[in-house]
């Protein structure tokens, strides 16, 4: 079972490129962030020619978010993350996906740090923390897939003090992700790749994918039920390098279900 995660940065301009993917690798699961697209207005019939049902929470600007499951229609279990019902912005969906659960996280940026953007996301990955607390006590198998716009550690970015100062960085938020990792999660990309960067995303600004100077913000952590299962997991950077791209690459992993 193949499982990928996509901040595809305006699903509707870069349509071409999502089909082209799905076509060449043939995910069972896809999860998309940054989608900048009304639930009415994501391609669902494009993407059900293609052999793929969705679900979608959309919304315009900065957010929203779906999942896509080849040759299925993802069974929704939340269209929002828990504890804060004041919270409109589209950053989660979660669904049943022949038989494993699976998420579609966009976690807050946080800049400009710091300030009420950065206090925002710590307060929303506290949220995510507890709720990934229930669902892996539950026991079922989980894949919390998204971007988490967290640089783990700093071998998780090129060497740069460009970004000091940046919220992606700071180790309040560094902390968070660790926090969940504690509670049993397996970042599924470094543990098939301990020693590689394995960078994720690369700023349009500054030739930074020509240079590779990328950061690792997009993740898979797998449940305890699936440690073992664990197959394989890799970016494709390739689709980074074409015209009109998403400043971040596909990330994916292989599960033996």
């Amino acid at each position: 079972m193949r499982i990928a995660t996509w901040n595809i940065n305006n699903v509707n301009l870069r349509l071409p490129l999502l089909l082209a993917w799905l076509e060449a690798t043939k995910p069972d699961v896809v999860a998309l962030q940054e989608l900048k697209s009304t639930t009415k207005d994501f391609p669902t019939r494009e993407l059900e020619q293609a052999g793929y049902g969705a679900l979608v929470v959309g919304q315009k600007t900065w957010n929203g978010v779906a999942l896509l499951a080849r040759d299925a229609e993802p069974i929704v279990v939340r269209r929002t993350l828990p504890g804060d019902l004041a919270d409109r912005q589209a950053r989660y969906v979660e669904a049943a996906i022949d038989g494993v659960i699976v998420t579609s996280i966009y976690a807050p940026n946080g800049n400009p740090w710091p300030g009420d953007k950065f206090a925002y996301k710590l307060a929303w990955f506290e949220r995510l923390t507890r709720h990934a607390a229930e669902l892996h006590a539950s026991g079922h198998p989980v894949v919390l897939a998204g971007d988490y716009n967290v640089v783990p550690t700093p071998r998780d970015i090129y060497v740069s003090s460009s970004w000091n100062n940046n919220a992606l960085i700071q180790p309040e938020a560094r902390a968070g992700f660790e926090k969940l990792l504690k509670q049993g999660w397996t970042d599924s990309v470094r543990k098939q790749h301990p020693d590689e960067p394995m960078y994720s995303f690369w700023d349009y600004r500054r030739n930074r994918w020509e240079r590779d100077a990328g950061l690792r913000i997009d993740h898979l952590l797998v449940g305890k039920s699936l440690k073992a299962k664990l197959r394989g997991a890799g970016v494709d950077r390739a689709v980074r390098a074409m015209e009109g791209a998403s400043d971040h690459a596909p990330v994916w992993i292989e599960l033996a279900m």
